[in-house]
């Protein structure tokens, strides 16, 4: 049985539509879904079922935040950042907009942190205020989130709030929730993936994973974990992570790319940079035994500002890196302390693969970096994809390097220089011969590569069904029961631009997308109390006149405005809303002329008392 979108059991009700008139206009008042045989869940404490419902995560790359349900309380499985869409208009960071959730934060038992990647647990520092609930996680991502809690200043407890569990697996008991974890390979350290066990089932919940096998810094895997719980027929569902679902080719290893970069280096004339993703220090280790086994020195290029940040970056997770263990002290040093070496020496690891404004490789290629300048000489390797949303930037980027006259290395003209961190077909289908779920619930990819991943579940793993649905989508599971979605609850998300939260849907947004693209019109009025004009209206505009440099828009438009007050009666004029609508009509009149009829300006009009 495939279920796609908004259908549910055949027992429920169709949504329906009723016309409610107020004084402005007809509105549309959706009811939801009804199920017959269901009790209200949001206060039944006796419901049988176990429900799952994604915030973020479904039908696109970032934002995951999943929550689970039984019995009235709630768990949440990982809190990450969204990547911004140019279209907003402007904004810092971007994640799931929570009011749903914290209207019942009281019945919230905890967060529970897959792996520390910055979609995955990037939003804790602006969403875990509202809750303050414990954070359970391993060693690597706990070390992240307190360093990040202590950079931004915030209140917490830093034994008590962050949690950690061993990487080699730990079982939690969260009342009514009991959660298993054991690890998986990625590109990061100390995966997991979950199992969230209830008296209605049980649901793996993969996180992010792939068979990279060849992983040099921690063990693989644990297979004998996962055929068992796969095996298991009570395996209600399976919410496994889609990223790359459609790569036909066998995952590239760790030990791969090393030998691909050691060759890049034995042959690059002068200085070899890396750049690639600052937390997989797998890629660090990698990279460094390629600069020692090519005769150089590795390093990172540390920032240029040696004041401390309200944040981790690079520096910082190679300290963590060797803190753990992942890595040795003298398996990569700090740019300062090689720069003298001569150039076929040095081998040297930065930020900014995803052409990032602010990232190292970006600055250096607007010559911003006083203490290091890119030469000709240079070769540099992207050992990094390009995260869905980035391709302009990284394109941006190729490009600035290839009239630099740089040789660069990419995943377009170069084998085995990236090892994924997500599965393509050839590891899902060895995912679908161990696991076997009663259904599949695919996350955190585009819409067509949760579909290939629910199809491989049913054709490889023998799940009964898959259920691609929305962000805010439920969906009720219990065993041995066909799933079907209970309720949806809507689900935005929630831009922060400095100190200040909002949703994507403001009107500040709104207006700076119209300005953005049909310009801008300010009018200065200047009126008596009767509505009189007293003066020639001040007239400025962004993307309309500014290149007129004869003033003719500008006259045109002071000469329609006027003469459309002055049409105005006495009683009309009174209103300045009727003021502001003859402002707006004039200047349409002389805008649309000279540029289109389809060119509607936002306004703004001043009104200044003579």
């Amino acid at each position: 049985m495939v279920l796609l979108h908004k259908k549910t059991k055949e027992n429920a009700q169709k949504k329906s539509v009723h016309k409610v008139k107020d004084k402005k206009e007809v509105k549309d008042i959706v009811v939801p879904n009804q199920i017959d045989d269901m009790p209200a869940h949001e206060s039944d404490k006796n419901d049988d079922k176990m429900y799952f419902m994604a915030l973020g995560g479904l039908e696109h790359v970032g934002q995951n935040m999943y929550v689970y349900k039984y019995k009235g309380k709630y768990l949440v499985v990982d809190c990450g950042m969204g990547f911004l869409e140019e279209e907003i208009g402007a904004g810092d960071v971007q994640y799931c907009d929570t009011s749903w959730l914290e209207k019942r934060k009281k019945d919230v038992v905890a967060f529970v942190m897959t792996h520390g990647h910055e979609d995955h647990i990037g939003a804790l520092k602006f969403i875990w205020p509202k809750f303050r609930k414990p954070i359970y996680c391993t060693r690597f991502p706990a070390e992240i989130l307190r360093q990040t809690f202590n950079g931004i200043e915030l209140d917490y407890d830093p034994e008590k709030d962050i949690i950690e569990f061993d990487a080699g697996g730990a079982t939690l008991n969260l009342d009514p929730f009991t959660v298993e974890t054991f690890h998986v390979s990625h590109s990061i350290p100390e995966a997991q993936m979950l199992i969230i066990k209830t008296a209605a089932g049980k649901v793996l919940h993969t996180g992010d994973w792939t068979f990279n096998d060849d992983n040099p810094i921690e063990p693989g895997t644990d297979y004998a974990r996962l055929r068992e719980i796969g095996s298991d027929p009570k395996l209600l569902a399976c919410v496994c992570d889609s990223t790359s679902a459609s790569r036909q080719s066998v995952q590239t290893t760790e030990v791969q790319v090393r030998e691909t970069l050691t060759e890049l280096m034995k042959n690059a004339p002068g200085r070899v940079f890396v750049t690639g993703y600052s937390r997989s220090i797998a890629r660090l280790k990698m990279f460094a035994e390629a600069a020692h086994a090519a005769g150089r020195i590795a390093a990172i290029k540390e920032r240029s500002n040696p004041n401390p940040v309200p944040f981790v970056g690079l520096p910082e997770f190679r300290e963590i890196g060797i803190n753990f263990g992942y890595l040795n002290e003298d398996d990569i040093y700090l740019h300062r302390d090689i720069k003298d070496l001569p150039a076929g020496k040095q081998a040297i690891f930065l930020t900014g693969s995803q052409g990032e404004k602010f990232a190292m490789l970006t600055r250096l290629c607007n010559g911003a970096v006083k203490e290091l300048k890119l030469l000709p000489t240079d070769t540099i390797i992207f050992s990094a994809i390009i995260i869905p949303g980035r391709e302009q930037d990284v394109s941006n980027l190729y490009n600035k390097l290839a009239r630099m006259g740089i040789k660069t290395h990419t995943i377009f003209d170069t084998d085995n220089i990236h090892a994924s961190g997500h599965a393509g077909r050839p590891e899902f289908e060895r995912f679908y011969d161990m696991v076997h779920p009663q259904v599949s619930i695919p996350m955190h990819g585009d819409y067509i590569n949760e579909m290939l991943n629910g199809k491989m579940a049913m054709e490889r793993g023998g799940a009964k069904q898959m259920m691609v649905v929305h962000n805010g989508e439920m969906i009720a599971l219990k065993d041995g029961e066909p799933a079907y979605i209970s309720n949806t609850i809507e689900t935005r998300f929630v831009v922060m631009e400095g100190e200040t939260e909002r949703s994507a849907n403001d009107q500040v947004y709104k207006n700076r997308k119209k300005i953005a693209t049909n310009g801008a019109v300010f009018v200065t009025l200047p009126v008596d109390k009767r509505g009189f004009l007293k003066g020639t209206p001040e007239v400025s505009s962004a993307g309309i006149f500014e290149s007129d440099d004869t003033g003719f828009m500008k006259r045109q438009i002071q000469i329609e405005i006027t003469k459309a007050i002055d049409a105005l009666t006495k009683t009309e004029r009174k209103d300045k809303n009727n003021l502001i609508r003859a402002v707006q009509t004039a200047s349409n009149k002389v805008v649309r002329a000279s540029l289109g009829a389809d060119k509607k300006p936002q306004y703004t009009v001043h009104f200044v008392q003579k």
